[in-house]
């Protein structure tokens, strides 16, 4: 399942977004649920979780019955996270 998401994000999700200077990528799948990070503009775009429900939800859902949801990963990386620790200090 998760080759099939990812050629779906490669081939029919990112080609659009990258119009928008963003992209998708999976972070995981748990339970049927599949997680996806906004990145680039479409990261901060006001319109992010329109564009999960409408672009990135429906093309996955629709292609593979067996996903449960998608949702947006709105987790933080450790590299950032370590960044900015080192910032503070």
């Amino acid at each position: 399942m998760e080759a099939r998401i990812q050629k779906i994000i490669d081939e029919n999700i990112n080609p659009s977004l990258s119009n928008h200077y963003g992209n998708a990528v999976l972070t995981g799948i748990i339970d049927g649920v599949v997680y996806v990070k906004l990145n680039g503009s479409c990261a901060s775009c006001p319109s992010a979780q329109d564009t999960m429900e409408n672009v990135v939800k429906r093309m996955i859902m629709d292609n593979i019955p067996e996903v449960k949801d998608v949702t947006l990963d709105t987790s933080v990386s450790q590299d950032l996270l370590d960044m900015a620790k080192k910032l503070l200090k």
